[in-house]
């Protein structure tokens, strides 16, 4: 995945606007608590899966910033801290065809975050629900790849990673 992503970087110019309609890039924040034991995870309202936070970059050329906006906007939580500069993962996915855009590909960065559990969190409209979940719990809601590669790398089992 990180091959197609350098790739169509290196191919559009606008490899980060939602005009280049083959695809973008797009952030995600993978946001665990103090203690890494929970994620925090939406329930996304079009996928209707249980997802990390994220979104479009809105041509912010600073990915993680744009992940950090996003964790920001869709949590309602002001103190979302990244625990690195460095990408945590990437993921390159279909996204099906809709009556406002074709179907395209997102080209995802992600970023670890940290916040505090007890923080009070607010569902924004992109979401039905967003939930702290037991990192060990996680495959129980969801079976998306993507979302269980975190929880492993977050519980360690991908120590070269």
């Amino acid at each position: 995945m990180l091959a197609d992503i350098k790739d169509f970087v290196r191919r559009y110019d606008n490899f980060h606007s939602r005009a280049q309609l083959s695809g973008h890039l797009t952030g995600s924040a993978w946001i665990v608590d103090e203690d890494h034991t929970h994620a925090l995870l939406c329930y996304h309202g079009k996928f209707h899966c249980w997802v990390q936070l994220g979104g479009h970059v809105e041509d912010d050329p600073d990915m993680l910033n744009a992940s950090l906006r996003e964790a920001r906007e869709e949590s309602g939580l002001a103190e979302v801290k990244p625990l690195s500069d460095g990408i945590f993962d990437v993921d390159v996915h279909a996204i099906p065809a809709n009556p406002k855009e074709p179907a395209h590909f997102h080209y995802d960065i992600r970023f670890l975050f940290t916040a505090d559990r007890n923080t009070p969190f607010i569902v924004s409209n992109e979401s039905k629900d967003l939930a702290w979940v037991e990192l060990e719990k996680i495959a129980e809601l969801t079976s998306e790849e993507s979302v269980l590669r975190m929880v492993r790398k977050s519980l360690g089992q991908y120590p070269d990673r």
